[in-house]
C-alpha cells in the first residue's frame, strides 16, 4: 500500500476531490496547513504598514491506497492541481507497512 500526500492550493481542494472520486478513492484526510517553497511568501499591505507573509495557506491531503492504484490516484492529483504557476504544491509517496480499521479490526487493503 502507498500513502499519497499533496500539498495544493486551497482553491483547487475540489477539483483535486472530485478527481480523486473519479479514479475509486474513497476516503482521504484535508488538512489546512501554511507553508513555503520556492514561492518564499509575499509582501501585503495592511492599514497602510506593509509586512511580510512568509507563510501561505495550502491544502494537505493524505490518501492511502493500493500500490496498483497509486498512479492513477497521482495522476488524478497532477492533472487537477497544476495550474503552472509557482506554488502548485508537491505530492509524496511513502509506502504503508500495515492498515487496522479500528471498528472492526480489518487489516490491510480491506481496512482502507
Amino acid at each position: 500500500m502507498k500513502q499519497i500526500t499533496a500539498i495544493i492550493k486551497p482553491f483547487k481542494l475540489d477539483e483535486v476531490r472530485e478527481a480523486l472520486a473519479e479514479v475509486g478513492v474513497a476516503g482521504l484526510t484535508v488538512t489546512e496547513v501554511k507553508g513555503f517553497g520556492r514561492q518564499k511568501g509575499h509582501t501585503e499591505l495592511y492599514r497602510g504598514a506593509e509586512y511580510v507573509v512568509d507563510f501561505l495557506p495550502k491544502i494537505k491531503i493524505e490518501v492511502v491506497v493500493g500500490a496498483d492504484q497509486a498512479e492513477a490516484v497521482i495522476d488524478a492529483i497532477l492533472g487537477a492541481a497544476r495550474t503552472g504557476k509557482i506554488g502548485d504544491g508537491k505530492i509524496f509517496v511513502t509506502d504503508v507497512e500495515r492498515v487496522i480499521r479500528i471498528r472492526t479490526s480489518e487489516e490491510g487493503e480491506a481496512a482502507v
